[in-house]
């Protein structure tokens, strides 16, 4: 079974956001998957996903906070500019993070470990909707 879906994600501040579920509501053909992989690719520069913690939203803040130490805003020298003090900045944390995973899928749902979920880097201070382009790979049951 192939099957390949664009997700559009709602807009959310800048921060990291758990979108597991609102992954999963877009995605009903995976509960007839029995194994195959989920891939997903986020279709922005700016954005990242990643995959943590899923119970205490402490460790999402603590991620925003230790990202903006490590690439702040503001910085001289940098050529691109023109969009924003936000937009270099987005740029180096998607790529540190990445925008895509590649996820097992089981029985119908993700193979996730129990205190695991789908963040959403969001690196903008207004990124706006995203798009995910989901693509599901499996046998069927």
């Amino acid at each position: 079974m192939w099957k390949q879906t664009t997700i559009t994600l709602r807009p959310r501040p800048r921060g990291f956001h758990l979108v597991t579920e609102e992954l999963l509501a877009a995605l009903p053909e995976l509960s007839t998957c029995r194994v195959g992989l989920l891939h997903l690719w986020l279709q922005h520069t700016s954005a990242s996903l990643t995959v943590n913690e899923n119970a205490d939203g402490a460790v999402r803040r603590d991620f925003e906070r230790f990202f903006n130490r490590l690439v702040p805003q503001g910085e001289k020298g940098y050529e691109h500019d023109y969009e924003g003090p936000d937009d270099l900045p987005a740029h180096f944390k998607a790529s540190l993070l990445g925008c895509q995973l590649s996820l097992p899928v089981r029985d119908g749902t993700l193979a996730l470990g129990v205190w695991q979920g789908i963040y959403l880097g969001e690196h903008r201070e207004h990124g706006g909707a995203r798009r995910v382009l989901a693509t599901l790979h499996g046998q069927a049951i």
